[in-house]
């Protein structure tokens, strides 16, 4: 006697309806599994809860790249039998991004750490391993920022001090040449001092212009020798004057 045929319906009781979900999903990834090592099929599989809780499967390759694949898939296949097309297009074109959207916010709670209760083993896995090269790409990227601010700074740093040597020489220049000036005028100074005291005539010792004769004599002869010593005198006065240059 044949087994008769179970219909299907919703179980009503809470706790055998949590059973029953947890054991067929157990069962169904386990044959997407199967299906995707035994036929090298690429398998991905989506399933929601009834409280709205995400679990899914993939093969090897990423879940996205197994949706862009099937929304261009399907996004062919509905443009060759779509009879109007246009409206149909955005339709397909908004839920192809809706989609998308969804994906990418999926992503962004999961690097957050948020939401991570459904992804299994390897999905975590993979998660860290992104993680791990997006901190270590930001990490090359903010020491290369540090070397170049160093480098800059050195740069800078080198440029000032050249700056100030240049203008150290200059003051040292100025400096060499004002003393140089000042010597110059000091000796040019007490040269012109020098040659008017050397140029000033001084009378000769001894002379008596008025004349030199013997008060006790009154002669003639008397007379002439006093007028001849005036003579010789005014004689070596003159040839004094003319031994300094004028």
């Amino acid at each position: 006697m044949g087994r008769g045929k179970v219909q299907l319906r919703r179980i009503e009781n809470k706790i055998n309806r949590q059973v029953t979900f947890s054991k067929r999903r157990g069962g169904l990834l386990k044959k997407a599994h199967e299906i995707s090592v035994l036929c090298d099929a690429e398998v991905a599989l989506i399933v929601f809860s009834n409280k709205g809780k995400l679990f899914e499967f993939s093969t090897d390759s990423c879940m996205e790249s197994i949706l862009e694949r099937y929304e261009r898939y399907s996004y062919t296949e509905r443009q060759l039998v779509a009879t109007d097309a246009t409206p149909r297009s955005w339709t397909l074109e908004y839920n192809k991004l809706k989609s998308r959207a969804d994906l990418l916010q999926r992503n962004h709670r999961h690097y957050m750490g948020e939401d991570i209760e459904s992804l299994s083993l390897k999905e975590i896995q993979n998660l860290e391993q992104q993680l791990d090269t997006g901190l270590k790409n930001i990490r090359t990227r903010k020491n290369q920022l540090l070397h170049e601010s160093i480098s800059e700074l050195q740069k800078k740093g080198k440029a000032i001090q050249e700056q100030n040597t240049t203008l150290t020489k200059k003051i040292k220049e100025k400096e060499k040449d004002k003393t140089i000036t000042e010597n110059v005028q000091w000796e040019q100074h007490n040269y012109v001092d020098h040659d008017t005291s050397f140029l000033m005539p001084q009378p000769p010792p001894g002379l008596n212009m008025g004349g030199n004769y013997n008060q006790s004599g009154g002669g003639a002869g008397e007379r002439a020798d006093g007028m001849t010593n005036e003579l010789d005198l005014s004689l070596q006065y003159s040839c004094h004057m003319r031994c300094f240059p004028s």
